[in-house]
């Protein structure tokens, strides 16, 4: 007998008071109360009803985060009030004479402040009615903006409905970013693809955000930080206001201090100086604001930026050294990559002593060679780069680099495909393929077998016991126990960790299989949708691009892996 009407809309309404619940308790709280499995279920059973029932979607169900239909484009938001920009300043004298400024201006106030850390993302504006999220828009000029309503209702740690008792019109700003462990596994992702690599998260990001399809915006995993109210609220000061924001559910960096004096703001850029560097967001300085609201007023503002506000940017971290030579490794998809083995240099809290290429294009573009004298960095995704040579002090002599025709680790050819950047060996068995898939297979994120680091897979392999992952599963023990530096209790922990591993979730088998294209939050996708692995494999193309956040690419990939023969016998060994 089917439930009726009243008892199916008591139902929905439950179901997103529980997923709201569980989203607050794990993207702003980091404490999760039920498996990723059980919010899984609470989601889709709100799904189903909605299906069934459209009647009963309501402008905040979470079932909108995993995005529509395309647009067609973006509709154009002003902004009221406009968004400006702030000056900024690059040394503590500059902070001083932004508050001499302020002094000049009401000689007889002793401002308090409040600094917040400068998050590097795209800035946005949140327009929230009755509680419930109306419209998000970008920046723009600072006095128009695009409507990226959906886009935006993809972020999970961003409330659809409030909590408490809001104002019946709102106006929050904020800011979009991209994490950096979200940053460094895209990248990675692109590059065994053999895509160009994002430059930065927030190049990412502003990609992201103006994407026409939510459901590829889904999946880039965004965040946001909100910082202020333009319109609705006049609680006194901007302590008072972030403290009001968090308590509607809002997600507030907790790094921001209430600073008495400048002494105060002076002390909180020096304890972000480095402990910055531990984040998951980039930042590259501190926000400093008059905390009071009607001081703000009476300082005003000009065409551009307030009076009553500045940013202290941090100088750059970066190093300059000598590339002693090129190196070109290569991945587990066979992509080949050039790193530069550099003079240690100190740079960003640690010492640098390699630093990625990406790939031919950017090592040929930036024309790095060893001999060079380079500025490095580390990037957002904490791996150092290269930015830049200093051509001016070029030895003579020093040559361009040239790609090698073949594997260096197998001597196969290599090849790159048309449509991308990456350059790959053509030889499924190279030692350094199998080595890197087997590393990607036994990751933590993947089958999570403890006991096999870089030396015992090399030593494996090296030995003949292994020569892809299936062979980890008829590992002898005796023979493990006679090898160097193993000995029985060593054979027997592998073992049982490899036992272990057979009773791992499907997505993550998925991910362990180093399928291209699929990353961690793809396996999820298909783990949930075809719920074997015999399904998956017997899928068409057609049934995978059914699959939400699965497009052609995806779905080609797939199906290239399981009609290879060689993967067919090792899933069936």
């Amino acid at each position: 007998m089917s439930e009726s009407p009243a008892a199916l809309r008591r139902r929905a309404a439950e179901l997103r008071r529980l997923i709201r619940h569980h989203e607050e308790l794990y993207y702003r709280r980091a404490a999760p109360e039920i498996s990723d499995r059980d919010f899984d279920r609470l989601v889709e059973e709100l799904q189903r009803i909605e299906a069934e029932h459209p009647e009963l979607v309501t402008p905040d169900s979470p079932t909108l985060r995993v995005g529509g239909e395309p647009l067609a484009g973006f509709a154009q938001v002003a902004h009221e009030p406009p968004m400006l920009s702030l000056d900024n300043g690059y040394s503590l004298d500059d902070v001083r004479d932004w508050a001499g400024r302020l002094e000049r201006l009401l000689p007889e106030v002793r401002p308090a402040f409040v600094a917040e850390l400068k998050i590097d993302g795209v800035s946005i504006s949140l327009r929230y009615e009755d509680g419930v999220l109306a419209q998000g828009a970008t920046r723009g000029n600072g006095r128009v903006g695009d409507d990226v309503t959906a886009n935006l209702r993809t972020i999970r740690a961003l409330p659809l409905r409030l909590l408490g008792k809001p104002p019946a019109r709102l106006l929050v700003r904020g800011e979009v970013y991209l994490p950096r462990s979200a940053f460094a596994r895209l990248n990675r992702e692109r590059e065994e693809a053999g895509e160009a690599l994002f430059v930065n998260p927030r190049n990412a990001t502003a990609g992201a955000i103006r994407m026409l399809d939510s459901r590829a915006v889904a999946a880039r995993r965004l965040s946001v930080l909100t910082y202020a109210i333009a319109d609705g609220w006049n609680g006194g000061g901007q302590k008072a206001m972030l403290e009001q924001l968090a308590a509607w559910g809002f997600p507030v960096h907790e790094g921001w201090r209430y600073c008495p004096d400048l002494p105060a703001v002076e002390a909180c850029i020096a304890e972000w100086r480095d402990s910055r560097r531990d984040l998951d967001f980039d930042t590259d300085g501190v926000v400093i604001k008059v905390d009071d609201l009607a001081l703000r007023e009476r300082y005003g503002a000009t065409a551009r930026s307030p009076r009553w506000a500045m940013a202290f940017k941090y100088a750059p971290e970066q190093g300059e050294t000598i590339v002693r030579d090129i190196l070109v490794q290569v991945g587990r998809s066979g992509v080949l990559t050039p790193v530069a083995v550099l003079e240690p240099v100190f740079v960003g809290g640690t010492t640098v002593q390699r630093a990625t290429l990406h790939n031919y294009e950017d090592l040929a573009r930036k024309d790095v060679r060893v001999g060079d004298t380079v500025r490095v960095e580390r990037g957002g995704d904490v791996i150092p780069k290269v930015v830049e040579v200093v051509l001016e002090r070029r030895p003579p002599g020093a040559a361009p680099f040239e790609l090698p025709a073949t594997c260096p680790r197998c001597g196969a050819p290599v090849e790159r495909l048309v449509g991308q950047v990456a350059w790959r060996c053509v030889n499924p068995a190279c030692p350094a393929v199998v080595a890197e898939s087997i590393r990607h297979f036994v990751g933590r994120n993947a089958m999570d077998i403890e006991g096999l680091g870089d030396e015992r897979i090399e030593q494996l392999l090296a030995e003949g016991l292994i020569r892809d992952y299936t062979d980890l599963y008829q590992l002898d023990r005796d023979r493990l126990a006679t090898l160097k530096g193993w000995g029985g209790k060593s054979a027997d922990n592998l073992l049982a960790s490899l036992a272990g591993s057979r009773h791992r979730d499907l997505h993550q088998l998925l991910f362990a299989l180093g399928i291209r294209h699929v990353g961690e939050r793809t396996a999820r996708l298909l783990a949930r949708h075809f719920g074997s692995l015999e399904a998956l494999a017997a899928a068409s193309e057609e049934e995978l691009t059914a699959v939400e956040e699965i497009g052609p690419i995806v779905a080609a990939s797939i199906r290239t892996f399981f009609a290879d023969p060689r993967q067919q016998a090792g899933l069936a060994a």
